[in-house]
């Protein structure tokens, strides 16, 4: 009698683990394609801990071709599950040239996908250490999943050709080294320049009535400013309409702007006091008032602090585009 190999018990697992990583890192990423969309605020811990999230996934890494990163990162989870689970889902009794067909193919795509992904993971990792210098866990999730994608595909199955495995973890390398560097040309240079974020300006329609949604965190700085322009009286008139005042916005950041005494002007905006603007004789947007003068035009943080002989922290994290 000839007694059936015993089939290891990572072989028979590994499909389903790489499934669930792949449907839980879809879940991650979709997520945090929703909150860049709509413009919310990524829950990420304690205060600190969170602002660090939010600067990275708003920061100009964060968008390729004008859509998330998180996006893209969702479409490649989603068909790594896909490759994963779909040949299981094939009755090998009834089809089986076909299950051993799609078995050898998906292993394959399996190996292109987590070879990539760990690859550009792995520069997102020196990007958050060394260039944004923060700490944000979704990141840090997600290149571990990338990782553990890559090692249980090369090591859940019995690969008759160890070559293949080389070779194709190469030519993924070094497609994906490629096209990351040639994405992402055009952003180390601002960033570096002066240590700052470029701000994002205004895409789209505006919708009433607030405007475009504001994708900035705020920092420490942007906060004690922001509670000093307050305390002193000083007052920002806008429309929601108007992208300066946007760009206005995007210098402070979405929390440290909630703090700041805005007044709308215009009438389909929210909580508008047209007649207020009026009697101040507001000529432009955004225009603003400190110590009963006026200044008009989009004012840099540090502008804004000498004017209102704010003393804090200069640590401002933006920068116009």
């Amino acid at each position: 009698m000839v007694r059936r190999r015993s089939v290891p018990l990572i072989y028979r697992l590994s499909r389903p683990i790489i499934g669930a990583i792949a449907i839980t890192g879809a879940s991650l990423t979709g997520y945090l394609t929703y909150t860049k969309l709509s413009g919310a605020a990524v829950t990420c811990g304690v205060e600190a801990t969170a602002a660090g999230c939010n600067d990275v996934l708003n920061s100009v890494y964060a968008t390729v071709f004008g859509l998330p990163l998180s996006l893209f990162g969702f479409l490649a989870y989603f068909s790594m599950a896909v490759f994963a689970l779909g040949p299981l889902l094939i009755n090998p009794e009834s089809n089986k040239k076909l299950r051993i067909n799609l078995d050898n193919w998906t292993w394959l795509l399996l190996l292109a996908g987590g070879a990539s992904m760990a690859t550009f993971s792995g520069y997102l990792m020196y990007v958050l250490f060394f260039e944004l210098q923060s700490v944000c866990y979704y990141c840090i999730g997600s290149a571990t999943f990338c990782l553990s994608l890559l090692l249980l595909t090369i090591f859940g199955r019995e690969w008759e050709d160890r070559g293949q495995i080389f070779f194709t973890m190469i030519a993924m390398f070094m497609l994906t080294i490629i096209t990351t560097l040639g994405i992402y040309a055009n952003v180390n240079g601002p960033v570096a320049a002066n240590g700052k974020i470029p701000i994002t300006v205004a895409e789209g329609s505006p919708q009433p009535p607030k405007g475009w949604a504001i994708t900035t965190t705020s920092g420490e700085g942007e906060m004690a400013l922001a509670k000093h322009l307050k305390s002193s009286g000083a007052k920002m008139f806008s429309a929601f309409w108007c992208p300066h005042c946007y760009e206005q916005k995007q210098l402070f950041g979405k929390e440290a702007f909630g703090e700041i005494n805005s007044v709308e002007c215009d009438p389909k905006g929210e909580n508008p006091q047209t007649q207020l603007c009026q009697d101040t004789k507001i000529q432009g947007f955004p225009s603003w008032q400190i110590k009963g003068q006026l200044y008009p035009g989009t004012q840099t943080l540090e502008r804004l602090a000498e004017l209102s002989g704010y003393q804090g922290s200069k640590d401002f994290r933006y920068t116009m585009p």
